[in-house]
């Protein structure tokens, strides 16, 4: 049975969840990070040197880590060709996203996440809040817009809106202002459908 490291109110080990059920992958999740620890353990560093969560492990030992690496290769070896397609520009289009998820749309998302949630109401910084708020709308925009005449990020569920789903749930869930992006709340609802993501993602932020 596959073991998954990382406690459930975490982005990053949310995918991984609602992939296995996605692909009915069997699993047992171990909580690990924030507070339960761990990450720090020799135990747990001999498998992830990052220190971060989540970490999977297999049952003949394989381990691996990076939450959106973890969801390719699970698609890879657990039948999950129609969410991550072999075509090479259908699984670019996929690709693309998950990257920009990493490299664009977490860090803003994060700042306003750990404002309202994590932080101190004493301890908030509101200027840097202020600056991730709007970077973070002027992103969400840009998703609405390659959503025009789509249901899902690339095409046909899969991957883009696995990884991007997490932080889509906390940008309407989140106490700041939010300009009109139909597509955007369109797809909200159409994930909001899917008992995995209801179970694992859209719940209460901690």
């Amino acid at each position: 049975m596959l073991t998954i490291w990382g406690r459930a109110n975490s982005s990053n080990v949310m995918k991984v969840v609602w992939l296995c059920e996605e692909l009915a992958v069997p699993y047992q999740r171990i909580d690990a990070g924030g507070a339960f620890g761990r990450t720090k353990d020799a135990e747990y560093l001999a498998m992830n040197p990052n220190a971060t969560v989540p970490t999977i492990v297999e049952a003949d030992g394989f381990t691996m880590w990076e939450s959106n690496t973890i969801l390719r290769y699970l698609c890879a070896t657990q039948g999950g060709s129609s969410l991550h397609p072999v075509d090479p520009r259908a699984r670019a289009d996929a690709e693309r996203w998950m990257d920009w998820q990493q490299a664009s749309l977490n860090a803003p998302m994060t700042t306003i996440f750990f404002t309202y949630v994590r932080t101190p109401k004493d301890q908030r910084d509101w200027a840097a809040t202020h600056v991730a708020r709007d970077r973070a709308e002027a992103l969400w925009a840009m998703v609405d817009g390659a959503l025009e005449g789509r249901d899902h990020l690339a095409g046909g569920f899969g991957l883009a809106d696995i990884a991007l789903g997490p932080y889509l749930h906390r940008w309407f869930q989140l106490p700041v202002t939010r300009a009109p992006m139909p597509r955007l709340e369109a797809w909200y609802q159409r994930l909001l459908k899917r008992p995995a993501f209801r179970q694992h993602v859209a719940v209460e932020m901690s």
